[in-house]
């Protein structure tokens, strides 16, 4: 009779990784359901996945014009680029301030034409906000705009599927300055600081009361600590993301698992030594 050996312990040990890799792959394909069962939802880029110590700071303009000098010579001061969203009619009503943003070397972005609630538009009333902001912004800066942000924030399918159209990316924020509550510049430091990680996107206003005086304080604090700050266009994935539909986070499409690899390498080593 042949009697059949099992080396017992090499096939617990077998066992025990290959759980180990079976749960590691349940782990990591976690944060990949958005590719693979995405959500009906359409969702706007409102933070960036990355390694690095990378942010981006913007400003929304839509009324007044007063602070923006001050804020281009901090900025400058500090050698820091960054991205400002601005309105159609706030572009017909200081085009010297929209040139010299753009002079300056900031990213212009698509804020709309007359900052409506656009939830409430037809896709056709939205691409003329969009395609009429983007003439203001070529005529006056030679810029093509790539980024929108929706006034107030507010967004659904319609109005993403609209932006997608037109080749361009709808962009939030994960950390709101709220600046434009008339915050001191203490608070709105303390407040941007204390929320701002890696591949963070901060809101702040063009035109905020206290702003100018908070911005050198951030900067200053953020460099110390070793964060870049990047206009927009060079946080976000150009191609091969995904957003995560519950949070906004714009992250690379998934690669090789290599430590699923090397576990199950370990299982195959093991059994035939």
């Amino acid at each position: 009779m042949k009697v059949l050996y099992f080396p017992w312990p090499k096939v617990v040990a077998a066992t025990i990784i290959l759980v180990l890799a079976l749960g590691l792959g349940i782990y990591e394909s976690v944060g990949l359901l958005a590719v693979i069962a995405p959500s009906d939802r359409l969702v706007p880029i409102y933070s960036v996945e990355t390694a690095a110590r990378k942010i981006a700071i913007s400003f929304d303009a839509a009324w007044g014009a007063d602070k923006t000098a001050q804020l281009l010579e901090i900025l400058e001061k500090h050698d820091v680029k960054t991205t400002f969203f601005l309105v159609d009619f706030w572009m017909e009503k200081y085009p010297e301030a929209t040139k010299q943003i753009a002079i300056a070397g900031h990213e212009i972005g698509n804020h709309s034409a007359t900052h409506p609630h656009l939830n409430s538009l037809t896709p056709e009333e939205i691409t003329h906000e969009l395609q009429d902001t983007n003439a203001r912004i070529w005529e006056l800066t030679g810029q093509e705009p790539l980024l929108f942000r929706p006034p107030f924030g507010e967004y659904n399918n319609t109005v993403l599927a609209v932006v997608q159209n037109l080749g361009m990316f709808a962009i939030q924020w994960d950390v709101d300055s709220l600046d434009w509550q008339n915050l001191t510049a203490d608070e709105i430091s303390q407040r941007v600081l204390a929320k701002v990680q890696p591949g963070s996107i901060v809101l702040f206003h063009n035109n905020a009361e206290h702003t100018p005086a908070a911005l050198p304080t951030i900067i200053e604090k953020l460099h110390s600590d070793g964060y870049e700050i990047v206009p927009i266009s060079e946080l976000i994935y150009k191609d091969n993301y995904y957003i995560e539909s519950h949070s906004g986070k714009q992250r690379p499409n998934p690669g090789p698992r290599p430590a699923i690899s090397k576990l199950l390498s370990a299982i195959f080593v093991l059994v035939n030594s």
